[in-house]
């Protein structure tokens, strides 16, 4: 605590942002936690690695155009009718869907749970909590336990406190560490869509791997029918054919190797959807070696993932986040150091929570005598004990003072204390 005040400036640079009343208004996405890039005024959400999307395009989109203008005119030619067109119509058509489904992944919020802007209580975690993962049955550092007990359809899951978001995971939950955020029901973070995997992107990003590979056997099979339709037209050779036609080659190894990719993914998102699983507890969990709580039935579970009503986001990143200088908590209680001065409007959730007024800095000001009197005595109040000692809290409202430009007049006080202990 020294340390920390030695090094303390008066006021930083964004405390004086903060401590400006007249500032206007940001937005919830101007103010976001997380590593989430924003577009259109926070209305569009991507992972920080979104520039990979551009990546993903263009290997979607070059080999269609390519398809599009060379092989499907070759087969336009050889046939001497429409047909050529129509390939290339729902070659395009194919391509702007699976475009569409690739943004619908990647640009939405994937499940983000909003994080606590303070720790919970230890009395609202419940008797449901589990020690055994501390050592002596100790607390973490919030005084907090690291896991609490759930029901999930008759079978007790635990679930993990998250340090980051200040709050228990829910079930099926997992911190991205690349996006920094609680991810609802989360699979995995993809690099190829820029985007965190979860609970409200996920049916979008099976439907993308899924219309990704259909896509690759149809540009497939039609670069063949064009190299059989040069073979019989000439009389040649396969090599020859090739030599008429390079595009067609070309696009038949590379739909080739992009096929074993999209469509390995699509088998084994198939497999984790029949069993309800995500990719995280597939790696993780090996649920094929005991019970999987939330597999309902093969039915039931593609009903539940793909037929489902998609929930709504908790996240409203376009709401106004309103700074109020006024505003900060006044608890002393369970021995916690004085909070800094907390927004009105929660950065997450654009919720307004209870504050306190700048009215109510007489009560500290009285709160400090009380301290400083203790710690003449050498006492300590009950409720603190086993936690912190007066000099320790006096220390830390002695920076919470110099903060707020309160250090003269608790200097002042300071020296009256003193000048009465020396009082024989």
């Amino acid at each position: 605590m020294e340390g920390r005040m030695q090094g303390k400036a008066p006021l930083s640079d964004s405390n004086r942002r903060i401590m400006d009343a007249d500032a206007p208004p940001r937005r919830v996405y101007q103010a976001w936690k997380g590593s989430n890039i924003f577009f259109l005024g926070g209305r569009l959400i991507f992972g920080p690695d979104v520039r990979s999307l551009i990546l993903t395009v263009c290997l979607i989109v070059i080999p269609v155009i390519l398809f599009a203008a060379v092989v499907s005119g070759q087969l336009a030619h050889e046939y001497h009718n429409q047909i050529g067109g129509w390939v290339a119509s729902v070659a395009i058509i194919f391509t702007a869907y699976i475009i569409l489904l690739l943004l619908l992944t990647s640009g939405r919020d994937p499940g983000i749970v909003p994080r606590n802007a303070h720790p919970p209580e230890p009395e609202d975690v419940g008797e449901s909590s589990n020690l055994s993962e501390w050592p002596g049955g100790q607390h973490g550092s919030t005084g907090l336990p690291l896991t609490k007990d759930v029901l999930v359809n008759g079978v007790l899951v635990k679930v993990k406190y998250c340090h980051t978001c200040m709050l228990y995971r829910p079930p099926r939950c997992s911190h991205c560490s690349i996006c920094n955020n609680c991810v609802e029901r989360f699979d995995h973070h993809c690099p190829w869509v820029g985007q965190c995997i979860g609970k409200r992107n996920y049916r979008f990003f099976f439907m993308f791997v899924s219309s990704t590979t259909v896509l690759c056997i149809y540009v497939f099979a039609f670069c063949w029918v064009d190299l059989r339709i040069i073979m019989d037209t000439h009389r040649c050779k396969l090599g020859r054919a090739i030599m008429k036609s390079p595009v067609s080659c070309i696009l038949i190894l590379y739909t080739f190797i992009a096929v074993w990719f999209v469509g390995g993914l699509t088998s084994f998102h198939l497999y984790l959807i029949s069993t309800n699983q995500t990719t995280y507890e597939n790696f993780r969990y090996r649920y094929d070696r005991k019970t999987n709580p939330h597999n309902r039935g093969l039915v039931q579970n593609f009903i539940e993932i793909l037929c489902s009503r998609i929930p709504s986001s908790k996240n409203n990143f376009r709401a106004k986040v309103k700074e109020d200088s006024s505003t900060f908590t006044s608890s002393l209680s369970m021995g916690r150091a004085l909070s800094p001065p907390k927004m009105s409007v929660d950065l997450e959730m654009g919720m307004k929570r209870q504050t306190v007024a700048m009215e109510e800095l007489e009560d500290l000001h009285s709160q400090i005598g009380s301290v400083m009197g203790l710690e003449r005595c050498g006492t300590e109040p009950p409720h603190i004990v086993g936690r912190k000692g007066c000099s320790e809290i006096a220390t830390d409202i002695e920076a919470f003072a110099e903060e707020f430009g309160m250090e003269q007049r608790f200097t002042e006080r300071k020296k009256i204390e003193q000048r009465t202990s020396d009082i024989p």
